[in-house]
């Protein structure tokens, strides 16, 4: 069994995410945090700032409940310092995911789902076998899950859902990557 590490990124995360809310909710000043491609070389604190901010409590509860599921394994599995930064650059990427896929530059983008489909696909790197509860049922390899929501976000952009599906994308490309690096450059398997 491998090195593990204390968890605390994962879980500021999530507080921080619900006090964001709550202020978001209680505030019009959200707008300038969001994330519209249109002004994102104006202001570019919104690549960051949008993955704090949620559409609804639906949206925050479904996005922290996974996140305190993936985040918990990833950053005890990686180090709170790997957990954090890759969080971060999964969800900026995320970002330009949706800003290089959207039909428009002026409807805004919120959510952490890019950051967290970043740490889900960093995960199915490091621990491929990992058992994932497809709809709270099904019992299945994180790494084939992984491709299912890859493709569905895939042909989701061809639809007017209102959801991200590029940045979801985006945030999964960066986490594969991430998961590669911290797989075979920062800890490289053995040789034999």
């Amino acid at each position: 069994m491998g090195e593990t590490h204390p968890v605390r990124w994962t879980y500021i995360l999530i507080v921080s995410t619900f006090a964001v809310f709550v202020i978001q909710n209680i505030t019009r000043s959200w707008i300038f945090f969001a994330f519209i491609p249109a002004y994102a070389s104006r202001y570019p604190w919104m690549y960051v700032t949008s993955i704090f901010l949620h559409a609804s409590i639906e949206h925050i509860l479904v996005n922290m409940v996974v996140l305190l599921v993936f985040g918990t394994l990833l950053e005890r599995r990686v180090g709170s310092l790997q957990f954090l930064l890759l969080f971060v650059l999964a969800g900026v990427i995320g970002n330009v995911g949706y800003q290089v896929t959207t039909t428009s530059q002026f409807t805004p983008s919120v959510g952490a789902s890019g950051a967290i489909y970043g740490v889900m696909g960093a995960l199915a790197l490091l621990d491929p076998l990992h058992v994932v509860y497809l709809g709270f049922i099904f019992p299945l390899p994180i790494i084939v899950i992984m491709p299912l929501y890859a493709l569905l976000d895939f042909l989701g952009l061809f639809t007017t859902d209102n959801v991200a599906h590029g940045a979801h994308l985006g945030g999964l490309v960066l986490g594969i990557l991430y998961g590669i690096y911290l797989r075979y450059v920062i800890k490289p398997p053995p040789s034999m």
